[in-house]
């Protein structure tokens, strides 16, 4: 929604082309983005954990769901990561930290949450419950509407995967 000021975005020239409104929500995501990384790193350092990064904790969260060993290439997949060597350095250090490890499935390498893995993520799940969760329910957003948000940001995502790839060939 733009005001008699115009909208709030951090590059007014970007948003002096068609669709103004692409750049309030990229505004959005730069500030929602920051937040919810600062957001994981501090709420694992609570769970006794403090020398994590934002993608370290992603990483722990991707290993754990539903208890299955995952591959690198998996991890990076559903994180949407391109640099997979990012990725390898957040299992070195959740290895190091001991809340993973390494295994096998034939000729590939594994991952997977170890006991003390799963309790930092049943740790970090009573802080989000806690600390997040019953707050932002307090605000009385509907289910739907955040529903509807996350369908759009993924729907962007792939907006911007594309556009990424038709710039790399342009």
């Amino acid at each position: 929604m733009t005001s008699s000021l115009g909208p709030i975005v951090s590059s007014a020239h970007l948003a002096e082309g068609s669709f103004a409104e692409i750049s309030e929500l990229e505004f959005g995501l730069i500030i929602a983005g920051h937040a919810f990384n600062r957001w994981m790193v501090r709420a694992m350092a609570a769970t006794g954990f403090p020398d994590l990064s934002s993608l370290d904790v992603l990483v722990l969260h991707t290993v754990r769901h539903r208890g299955r060993a995952k591959k690198l290439a998996d991890i990076c997949l559903v994180l949407n990561v391109e640099d997979t060597h990012t990725v390898n350095y957040a299992i070195k250090k959740l290895t190091k930290a001991g809340l993973v490890k390494e295994g096998r499935r034939g000729k590939e390498k594994t991952v997977e949450a170890t006991e003390a893995g799963q309790d930092a993520c049943a740790r970090y799940r009573e802080i989000r419950e806690s600390l997040l969760l019953k707050p932002v329910l307090e605000l009385g957003l509907e289910a739907e509407q955040i529903s509807k948000l996350a369908t759009l940001l993924r729907t962007m995502s792939g907006q911007y995967d594309q556009a990424a790839r038709s710039a790399t060939a342009f």
